[in-house]
């Protein structure tokens, strides 16, 4: 069955479909409470689609109960499968949504760097436009790579990181395999712990063996 995931995609990025990251108006800013302790995330305003859809389904109580369904150490934790509300264990997630995709939206500068929200999407086999997961959606851990190390997966995978790339993922590290592959549009400001506490937890077949869920969202402020 197909699913959801969070595939390992190698594709150069295209400079026509990136549009800047900076941000001229406050931003949104959503509390995420979990089993694990609270994400306190901003939604960036230039992937404006996946905000509003983001904001709405907060609003409308959408993730209360649902489960991270999907978690690998230095990698990412995904959720919002909406069929993982109570769902036992040995049922097989990750094909739930609100039944419609959104529009990709990459933006230079939005990069998968560690605390970063990005959506989920199906593979590129059946989904060649990059369409994002109705509701599904990715916190990145990563970890942090040295330049060598960066200069090799640009070699493999004929992506070429620009300085605020390098400086990131040598710093605070993430994920830059996905970047250009997955709508970054949000990040983390307070609550990076939770990220790497989720992530080191005992897991089987990528779902923790005791349920993490999200307990409550809600929209609390905006910020410069």
């Amino acid at each position: 069955m197909k699913k959801y995931g969070i595939l390992f995609l190698f594709l150069s990025l295209t400079a026509g479909m990136w549009i800047s990251c900076e941000q001229a108006e406050k931003e949104q800013v959503v509390l995420i409470n979990t089993s694990a302790g609270d994400l306190k995330v901003k939604l960036y305003n230039n992937t404006p689609k996946h905000r509003d859809n983001f904001i709405k389904l907060v609003n409308d109580g959408f993730y209360k109960d649902l489960l991270f369904h999907r978690v690998i150490k230095q990698f990412t934790i995904q959720a919002g499968d909406p069929d993982s509300k109570g769902a036992p264990t040995e049922r097989n997630l990750g094909q739930g949504g609100p039944g419609y995709t959104i529009d990709a939206e990459f933006a230079a500068g939005c990069i998968h760097k560690k605390g970063a929200l990005a959506a989920s999407r199906r593979g590129n086999a059946t989904n060649p436009t990059k369409l994002s997961s109705g509701s599904q959606f990715y916190f990145v851990q990563g970890k942090t790579y040295s330049q060598n190390e960066l200069n090799e997966l640009s070699k493999q995978t004929g992506k070429q990181f620009t300085t605020q790339q390098i400086d990131t993922y040598t710093t605070l590290g993430g994920t830059p395999e996905l970047d250009g592959d997955y709508t970054v549009f949000g990040e983390v400001i307070e609550g990076l712990e939770v990220i790497d506490k989720i992530a080191n937890v005992e897991t089987q077949a990528q779902r923790p063996v005791k349920d993490i869920k999200i307990t409550a969202t809600q929209l609390v402020d905006q910020q410069q």
